[in-house]
C-alpha cells in the first residue's frame, strides 16, 4: 500500500499562526503603557480577527470535510468578537469586560468540548493541546469576572516620588496581555512538536476474489 501523503497545510501550521497572532497581542500590551479600554479592545480586536481568519483557512486548508464544523464556529466566533470590539465607538470599560469574558467562555467551551470527542481518536494529540488551550481560555474568563471594573486604588511610590491610579481595567487588560502571551508560548510549542503531523493511513480498498 503506498504510504500516506501529508498534506502541506498540517495542524502544526495552524497551531504556529496562532502563536504568532497571540503573541502579537502580548507584545502590543506588554509594550504598551497605556492599559485602557480602548488599547485593551485594539489588541483584543486584532488577535480576534487575525484568529478567527486562521480558523476560517484551516477549516478548508487543514481539516477534511468531516471535521470542518467546529473551525468554522470558533471563526465566526473569533471574527465576530474582533470585529465589535474594533468600533471605536464601542471601546469602554464595560465592553472590555463583557467582549472577553463572552469571547473566552464560548471559545472555551467550544474548543474544550472538540478536544474531549476526539481525545480518543487518531486525533488524540491534538486534541491534547485543543484541551489545554481550552482550560487556560477558561482561567482568563474566570480571572476577568473576578475583576471589579470600578476598583481604583490610589498609589505613591516615596523611592521615585511618582504616583497613580491602579483600576480594574488596568489589570484586566495586563491580564489579558499575561493570557496571550501564555497562549503564544504553548501554541508555538505544540506547533514545532512533530505528534501533530501525522496522518492516519486510509485502509486500502477490499478487493474482490476472482471465483
Amino acid at each position: 500500500m503506498p504510504a500516506a501523503k501529508t498534506p502541506t497545510f498540517t495542524v502544526r501550521h495552524l497551531q504556529r499562526a496562532r502563536a504568532l497572532f497571540a503573541a502579537m497581542a502580548a507584545i502590543m500590551i506588554t509594550f504598551t503603557s497605556d492599559h485602557s479600554a480602548p488599547i485593551g479592545l485594539a489588541a483584543f480586536s486584532g488577535f480576534a480577527v487575525a484568529t478567527g481568519l486562521v480558523w476560517a483557512l484551516s477549516a478548508w486548508l487543514v481539516y477534511p470535510a468531516g471535521r470542518r464544523a467546529v473551525p468554522i464556529l470558533l471563526a465566526l466566533i473569533n471574527g465576530s468578537a474582533g470585529i465589535i470590539a474594533s468600533s471605536p465607538m464601542a471601546r469602554t470599560t464595560t465592553m472590555f469586560f463583557m467582549m472577553v469574558i463572552t469571547w473566552a467562555a464560548l471559545t472555551a467551551i467550544v474548543e474544550g468540548w472538540w478536544a474531549l470527542h476526539e481525545r480518543r481518536g487518531p486525533h488524540a494529540a491534538e486534541a491534547k493541546d485543543s484541551l489545554g488551550v481550552a482550560i487556560i481560555t477558561a482561567v482568563l474568563a474566570i480571572a476577568i469576572a473576578l475583576i471589579q471594573p470600578t476598583f481604583a486604588l490610589e498609589y505613591f511610590n516615596e523611592a521615585i516620588q511618582e504616583g497613580g491610579t491602579l483600576t480594574g481595567i488596568t489589570i484586566a487588560v495586563g491580564v489579558f496581555g499575561g493570557y496571550a502571551a501564555i497562549i503564544a508560548v504553548y501554541l508555538g510549542i505544540a506547533g514545532f512538536s512533530p505528534k501533530n503531523d501525522v496522518v492516519t493511513p486510509q485502509p486500502a480498498p477490499a478487493q474482490e476474489v476472482s471465483s
